[in-house]
């Protein structure tokens, strides 16, 4: 069968009618996800530029060296003073200003782990202190929980291009962010996204499957145990609004859970 083509009065007809019907959309030969935005091309030309950007995995003796710096740190304070003298995290050949600590209530009883440090948070020195940062604050306030947080990261310095740091780069500042949560000894941890989730609770299982499910971080020596609650980042929910509710639900939880431990 041949298909004629639409003359122009026919073709505007059609159009009106289809106006007339409610429809305001024309749809292409193959689909299109109007859903997805392409990141601009800086971003893409950043993320090129560093995705082969990832240091040597660490070895034994500077897990060991981290070790024994972080056994001997008996307060917070000198804790951080180790990790800013400690040299064996590749991360800080790799374009680091600085490392990269802690901040809030060194007696608080919630735990905050994120990921790593990013570009604000390297210029100035302390964990979360950029966009996500800020909006962390505001839901830990509005939640009740201002004053009662001590936040910090499972890498103390910033991965180049703010990528996500590598199981190896975690691992070798592993024994610092155990020996703070050792010394804070806090009644609840809250685990901020899938890097900081998988590292601190030893699993596989992605942010969407954790989130929101009470799990226990417990030290392999010392017997020092905590409920920890992984939740999603901050950054994700400024790209993503809409999963606003979920974390708001968790932080909920979690002000609960002191509440009842009061």
């Amino acid at each position: 069968m041949t298909v004629q083509p639409l003359d122009s009065a026919a073709a505007e007809s059609l159009l009106a009618f289809w106006r007339d019907a409610g429809v305001d959309a024309c749809f292409e030969d193959a689909p299109v996800d109007r859903t997805h935005v392409a990141p601009p091309p800086a971003v893409k030309a950043v993320a090129k530029a560093t995705a082969s950007v990832v240091a040597q995995a660490p070895a034994g003796d500077a897990i060991a060296e981290a070790r024994r710096l972080a056994a001997g740190a008996e307060s917070l304070e000198a804790l951080g003073e180790a990790i800013a003298a400690f040299e064996g995290c590749p991360l800080r050949g790799l374009g680091a200003r600085q490392a990269v600590f802690c901040r809030g209530n060194p007696q608080a009883p919630v735990m905050v782990v994120g990921e790593g440090p990013g570009g604000e948070e390297d210029a100035r020195g302390q964990p979360f202190v950029g966009k996500a940062g800020q909006l962390l604050d505001r839901m830990l306030r509005e939640a009740g929980l201002e004053g009662q947080v001590f936040i910090t990261n499972t890498v103390f310095w910033r991965p180049p291009g703010n990528r996500t740091p590598t199981p190896a780069e975690q691992a070798v500042c592993a024994p610092f962010l155990e020996r703070a949560f050792a010394l804070l000894k806090p009644k609840a941890v809250l685990l901020l996204g899938a890097a900081a989730s998988k590292s601190v609770l030893a699993t596989d299982e992605g942010i969407m499957k954790l989130r929101g499910q009470w799990k226990e971080w417990r030290l392999a020596e010392g017997g020092v145990a905590a409920p920890a609650l992984p939740t999603l980042h901050p950054a994700f929910l400024l790209r993503t609004p809409m999963a606003k509710k979920a974390v708001w639900g968790d932080l909920l939880s979690l002000a609960a859970r002191l509440d009842g431990e009061a």
